[in-house]
């Protein structure tokens, strides 16, 4: 009976647990969540909606602009995953060999050149089936400012 009772206790508490986490999860399904998790990392975070609706986040790092957007989305709610971008104009170095040499050379963030001849920075965060912790999500911000500040000194090199 005590082995009972002891795996009982162990399941309620792995369950709790798993619960308290989720809910304290940074989720694409709740803008708010990571509103609130790139506050509280040290970000200006504002929420809008993007040209078709769906969320997007202003922010910014270094007196840098960059935006979150969201996609994977059902109606314009319930979406899957996170982007973090940036767009780079008047930078001497934005050919495509220079992009297609940045993305070479690195892992994380990857660009291109727009339309309108700007460089463009892109990571992706999946935070659908029950996201990511607020720590683990902190960690992937300050890659992504240390990727966007890297990236603008690629681009602004002589080429």
């Amino acid at each position: 009976m005590r082995k009972f009772l002891a795996l009982a206790l162990a399941t309620t508490m792995t369950v709790a647990t798993t619960g308290m986490a989720h809910a304290n999860a940074v989720i694409a399904q709740n803008p708010d969540s990571v509103v609130k998790a790139l506050q509280k990392a040290g970000f200006r975070a504002e929420l809008n909606k993007d040209s078709a609706g769906d969320p997007m986040i202003e922010s910014a790092a270094s007196g840098t602009n960059f935006a979150v957007l969201f996609y994977g989305c059902t109606e314009h709610r319930n979406c899957g995953r996170i982007q973090f971008v940036v767009t780079f104009t008047g930078y001497k170095n934005t050919s495509l060999e220079a992009l297609n040499e940045w993305n070479a050379k690195n892992y994380f963030g990857r660009s291109y050149r727009t339309d309108k001849g700007a460089a463009r920075l892109e990571m992706d965060l999946d935070l659908d089936d029950g996201g990511m912790s607020a720590a683990l999500f902190e960690d992937n911000v300050e890659w992504w400012t240390t990727i966007m500040a890297n990236f603008e000194k690629h681009i602004n090199q002589d080429g």
